[in-house]
This record gives structure tokens, sequence and C-alpha cells, in this order.
């Protein structure tokens, strides 16, 4: 059996600073997600912020099929020539799973091409998630809605492209809704939006969550990570008997 190579990135400066979140996540998002994801077919790194390279030196990204990626307060001082890095891996086919405040990161910007900006109310509403998409890989397997006693109000309008194929919609508490699950193709790598999960609210031991992640991880992994990208020149597959009068210019 292949594995998947999976890599999860975290900023893991508030489990750091704030006692309130490392009783929640003593090892980080990161290893509390790792935990909850270990499997027979996956291959799970940890890796963070602070680490050599970002913890994404070539050896780490150029091996990962699958990156996890949860940021919130240090986007600016991700570099941007790994932002590029994990681009062109994208666009050859590994898969990326944006977490939560990622919206905002540098690497679903730049994969997005627009501010991906939203609403957010943070007083720890109750959080309700819709399946809209029942047949879609990742819904595999969760009921039709599900709730969330505490989380943070992401609302509309969601400032993403409309190519996005929705799978889950919130509704909170307070009124707003949400496109909490969103899925993306760019060239050959598939990307995934998932909301849930701000660092003051257990969200990462909800049973739902994980199988979410789960069902994305394995959805995202790609058959095979494509070469250097080039512009081909096939052979024909016929005859071609149209005379050309114009020449070639390269």
């Amino acid at each position: 059996m292949k594995k998947i190579n999976l890599t999860i990135w975290n900023e893991f400066r508030h489990e750091k600073k704030h006692e309130e979140v490392r009783k929640i996540y003593p090892d980080g998002l990161h290893r509390t997600i790792a935990g909850y994801l270990a499997a027979e077919d996956l291959d799970i790194r940890c890796v963070s912020l602070d680490e050599p390279e970002q913890g994404l030196p070539d050896e780490v990204l150029n091996s990962t099929d699958v990156l996890i990626w949860w940021g919130h307060c240090a986007h600016s001082a991700v570099a941007d020539e790994l932002v590029e890095r994990i681009r062109d891996r994208v666009i050859h086919g590994m898969g990326l799973i944006v977490l939560h405040s990622g919206h905002y990161s540098k690497i679903f910007r730049r994969m997005m091409g627009t501010e991906c900006r939203l609403l957010w109310r943070e007083v720890g509403e109750k959080e309700r998630l819709w399946v809209v998409d029942p047949g879609h890989p990742i819904a595999a397997g969760l009921p039709a809605t599900f709730a969330l006693p505490n989380s943070e109000m992401y609302g509309e309008y969601f400032d993403i492209p409309q190519d996005g194929h929705i799978v889950f919609m919130s509704w909170f508490e307070g009124g707003n809704v949400f496109r909490s699950g969103v899925a993306f193709q760019r060239d050959r790598g598939k990307i995934f939006y998932f909301s849930p999960g701000h660092e003051s609210y257990p969200i990462y031991h909800d049973p739902n969550i994980i199988k979410v992640l789960a069902n994305a991880v394995r959805w995202a992994a790609p058959a095979k990570i494509f070469p250097d990208r080039i512009t081909p020149q096939p052979e024909s597959l016929e005859t071609i008997r149209t005379a050309n009068p114009y020449g070639s210019v390269h």
C-alpha cells in the first residue's frame, strides 16, 4: 500500500504564548490533528513556522503529497520565496488544505488571486454546519448537519473565486452564514478550504471535524506529482496534408 505523505504546518505561536490555548492543544494544534488522523495509509509529519526554513525545506516539501496549513497571527512572517515553492508544488499536483484563519495566509491568497476577506466575530457562539453536497468525497460518512457549541463566526461576503465547489455551509447563532468548506482545482493540484478551527475552542477534538479533515486529505492526495511543466510539441497523430504558406516563427 502506497502511503500518503501528509505534512501538517502550524504557526505554533498561540500555544506558546497563551495558557488557555495550551490547555486545549498542549502539544500544538498540528500534533493534535496528527494524532487524530493517524492511520496506516498516512505518513504524517508535523512542522512549524519557527523551525529551520520555516518548517518546509526542499526535502520536506518535495516529498509531501498533501499539506495542511494552519495560520493566524504570523501570516506576514512567511517568506514569499516559500509561498512560491508551495504554489509550484500545488501546480504540479500536491494537495493543499487550508484551515480557519489560513484564508488570509499568503499561500491561500496566492492560489485564489483575491484578498480572501470575510466578516468575523469572536464571542463563542454556536456554529451549525450543513453538508450541501452529500455526494462529494469530503462529505463521506458525515451526518447531514452537525453543530459546534462554541466557534468564531466567519460570515459572508467571502472574497474567493466563484469556481470553488461548496461542500459545507455554516449558520451561526448570531444569524450569519458562511461557505465554510470549499474545494478548488488549480492546474494539477486540489485545494480545500475549511473554516472551523479557532485556537481558543476544542474544535479539532470534534470527531466530525476530524472526519472532514481525513476525507479531505484522501481527496486531495494526487495519484502522482507531475514533473516540471514544459510546453509539449507532440508528434501529430494523423498525417497533416494542409500546406502552410506562412511558415513559423519561434
